[in-house]
C-alpha cells in the first residue's frame, strides 16, 4: 500500500498551478479580449490586472493554493487508501 508523502505533492500541485498561472497570464497579454481577468482578480485576493506587483502577488497565491491543496490532498488520500487498500486495483 503507498502512501503520499506531503512535500512532492505540494511541490508538485504549487509548480503546476503556478506554471499555469504564468501561461494565463501570458495568453492574456496576448488575446486581452479573451483573458480571465475577472475571474483571477475573484480567485486571487490583492490580484488586479495587470503591474508587477500584482503579478508576483497572484504567482504566490498559486504557490499557496498548491500547497493548501496538498495539505487537505494527502492526508484524505492516505486515511481512504489504507481503508481500501488495493481493492481497486482489482486484487
Amino acid at each position: 500500500m503507498n502512501k503520499l508523502c506531503f512535500k512532492p505533492v505540494a511541490f508538485s500541485v504549487s509548480i503546476f498551478l503556478a506554471g499555469s498561472y504564468i501561461l494565463c497570464v501570458i495568453y492574456g497579454l496576448i488575446f486581452h479580449e479573451y483573458a480571465m481577468h475577472s475571474a483571477w482578480e475573484a480567485l486571487l485576493p490583492g490580484f488586479h490586472w495587470l503591474t508587477w506587483t500584482t503579478f508576483f502577488i497572484g504567482l504566490v497565491e498559486t504557490i499557496l493554493y498548491g500547497v493548501y491543496i496538498a495539505l487537505v490532498f494527502v492526508p484524505l488520500y492516505n486515511f481512504f487508501n489504507s481503508r481500501t487498500g488495493d481493492r481497486c486495483a482489482g486484487k
